[in-house]
């Protein structure tokens, strides 16, 4: 009876994370990676740079890097003062500047200067979690071994009723079991989305939300 039972909550989450998928899906259309790139290594990149950081901003910063560094190798010999210069705007530079510099002299190394495709081979590279892998997976591979969670994701999976964790990898393995593999891969660049028109942290705007009728978190009736 009690695996009967899970198995009649494993359907019904299927259902309800499918019904959200086609509702975002009609609402957003088809979308891709707000960042902007034009090398596979790049993305990386820029990934690594938005911890913490707006796409926007990342974005701005990431005009003058890619021209200034235009191979992996030039990343892999580049000076980390110099780095940390352009990347100060997006925070936590320091950091970030080691982590771009060893993750292109880590790719060179030990992958012959191409991106692995699987998340336990990209997750060995400098400043590549999880997040990271899954982005990469997605956007270079099309294909998906898990689900991005960032603080959008966090947040709005938690309002929808879609995980009680907190941790962002216990969230992943939570949404994985929720979520048919199918749509992994752009469920949560949905999500990614909706938080930024209409499920903002600090302001909700259930009244515009494609997932008001949905939501069992909406302030409408």
């Amino acid at each position: 009876m009690p695996g009967e039972i899970l198995e009649q909550q494993q359907k019904a989450s299927l259902v309800y994370s499918e019904t959200i998928y086609k509702r975002l899906s009609k609402y957003f259309g088809r979308l891709k990676s707000p960042l902007k790139y034009t090398k596979d290594y790049e993305l990386v990149i820029a990934v690594i740079l938005s911890a913490q950081c707006t796409d926007e901003r990342v974005n701005q910063v990431t005009r003058e890097l890619f021209k200034k560094y235009r191979s992996l190798q030039a990343f892999a010999d580049a000076n980390l003062d110099d780095l940390e210069e352009i990347i100060f705007p997006t925070g936590f530079f320091r950091n970030k500047s080691k982590q771009v510099k060893g993750f292109a002299e880590q790719l060179i190394k030990n992958f012959d200067s191409q991106l692995p495709d699987s998340i336990e081979k990209l997750t060995s590279l400098p400043g590549v979690g999880r997040k990271t892998a899954n982005v990469v997976i997605g956007e270079v591979f099309g294909k998906a071994e898990g689900i991005v969670v960032d603080t959008h994701v966090k947040r709005i999976a938690a309002k929808l009723g879609l995980t009680t964790e907190t941790h962002p990898e216990n969230i992943e393995y939570d949404l994985m079991e929720k979520i048919h593999p199918k749509y992994w891969r752009r469920f949560s660049l949905y999500l990614i989305f909706l938080g930024r028109k209409h499920c903002k942290a600090h302001k909700t705007d259930c009244a515009n939300c494609p997932l008001q009728a949905k939501c069992p978190s909406s302030i409408l009736p």
